[in-house]
């Protein structure tokens, strides 16, 4: 039994007299988890993070080699939301205003009309993000983290509330552009899914993949619980010791002896509401130390830079490198938790 789950089972033990507050995130989350598990076979705890990416509000990067679930994943996010949903396949001719459109000339009105582009959209898939080049994968940095796309001098506000959710293969191929710090850094968790096990990848081949699966899934929620959803997460407790331990990871990150760039500021604020959201799928509607653990790697490994101290690590960043798991790992084994 994975973390997330364990942590589900043990909220039915629990008292709701403190939980009142939340049990419509709980339950939303909890059906929410159950339909990415219906399509996603074998990555209980990358489909534990994604279901924490919607509750919290926070984009969400998926990174993996091909063909291990990446876009099915995203698209049963898209699916469980019952709101408009936009995708934009990565490629090198892409253009910034592919993503947040551009202005026209319209002969009725005789001026220059703003079209919008598919990052206007409650929810934005942007499948292989880092095959598309650096103008184009800034156009996305506004948008993430100011929502409203500025153009021809005028700030259009996207829907509310949205998340982004990207993919990207292995940034070591051909072909791909890796992405800068400050785009990364506007990814409020990165999840890597893995390869699946024996019996897990069997089954995928009997049902002939997740398609079928995909088409059946009934959304859990629409806008207006969504924000009503993230409200009610936002809300969670917080006290000052548990608020320093977070601080205190991040800042250990940037004089880690193999950590060239540490995670910043911004990195702080996520982690605590990723840990909101884990409170809330444990049924608590207080954080502990234990949820700021268990979401530091997803929200803080794809955030750092590390050194050349292993062989082709120089440089490297990004959910998928094991590296980078192991020094926060590191990092969270050598900060003294809050005692209660």
């Amino acid at each position: 039994m994975n973390k997330l789950e364990t942590a589900i089972d043990a909220a039915d033990q629990l008292s709701n007299d403190d939980t009142s507050d939340t049990h419509l995130a709980n339950e939303t989350g909890r059906r929410l988890y159950d339909n990415l598990s219906h399509v996603v076979l074998g990555s209980p705890w990358a489909l534990g993070v994604a279901t924490m990416s919607v509750l919290s509000g926070l984009n969400l990067l998926i990174e993996d080699v091909p063909g291990v679930g990446k876009t099915m994943l995203a698209k049963a996010l898209a699916t469980s939301l019952q709101t408009n949903f936009s995708r934009i396949q990565g490629h090198p001719d892409l253009l910034p205003s592919d993503i947040t459109g551009t202005s026209i000339w319209s002969d009725t009105t005789k001026s220059w009309e703003f079209r919008p582009g598919p990052v206007f959209s409650h929810v934005l898939l942007v499948d292989e993000l880092n095959r598309t080049p650096p103008r184009s994968q800034s156009a996305l940095l506004e948008t993430m983290e100011e929502g409203q796309v500025t153009a021809d001098g005028k700030s259009w506000p996207l829907p509310d509330p949205q998340i982004v959710i990207a993919t990207q293969n292995p940034v070591n191929q051909l072909g791909t552009y890796p992405l800068v710090a400050s785009q990364l850094d506007r990814f409020g968790m990165a999840i890597n899914i893995g390869y699946p096990d024996e019996v897990t990848e069997e089954s995928l081949v009997l049902r002939r993949g997740s398609q079928d699966r995909l088409e059946t899934l009934t959304p859990v929620m629409d806008t207006s619980v969504w924000k009503e959803v993230q409200k009610s997460v936002s809300s969670v407790k917080v006290t000052s010791k548990v608020a320093h331990f977070a601080v205190e990871l991040c800042r250990k990150t940037r004089n880690w002896p193999q950590i060239t760039l540490g995670a910043s500021p911004r990195a702080s604020i996520t982690l605590v509401q990723a840990a909101r959201a884990h409170a809330v799928l444990s049924n608590r509607n207080f954080v502990t130390p234990d949820d700021i653990k268990a979401l530091a790697v997803p929200c803080l490994a794809h955030r750092i830079i590390t050194d050349g101290s292993m062989p082709n690590t120089s440089g490297i960043r990004g959910s998928n490198s094991s590296y980078a798991h192991h020094i926060i790992q590191d990092v969270i084994n050598s900060t003294q938790v809050p005692k209660p």
